[in-house]
């Protein structure tokens, strides 16, 4: 007798990734691009896991991320789904709205000018 749990989508199929959708990848793509237009990132990856997306954002090509976007669906009742995760590791931002999330990447955007 089979004692599994029935799996969400179907008999014998596996879990779909996670993934962003259009609306999400267009907020994430408007705050790349600017960022980019800056000189400040070069490269970008996504990755779709089992149980989160990441958006990974690279100064240079082939080095480690700087920043990280993730997306967790299993948290968006508790302290919201996305987080912008910095080099560290540290949770730079966390929230349910994606856009008031990106917003501490926008901040590296803004600096000083010296008006002589």
């Amino acid at each position: 007798m089979n004692m599994q749990p029935p799996s969400r989508f179907g008999p014998g199929s596996a879990q779909m990734p996670i993934a962003f959708d259009r609306r999400e990848m267009s907020h994430i793509l408007s705050v790349y691009g600017r960022m980019v237009a800056a000189g400040e990132w070069r490269d970008y990856g996504i990755s779709n896991l089992r149980d989160m997306a990441v958006f990974s954002i690279f100064r240079r090509t082939a080095e480690h991320p700087i920043y990280r976007v993730e997306k967790h669906p299993r948290l968006r009742l508790r302290q919201g789904m996305y987080s912008v995760v910095g080099m560290d590791g540290r949770i730079l931002k966390r929230g349910h709205d994606l856009r008031a999330v990106l917003r501490v990447l926008e901040r590296k955007l803004i600096r000083a000018v010296d008006l002589d």
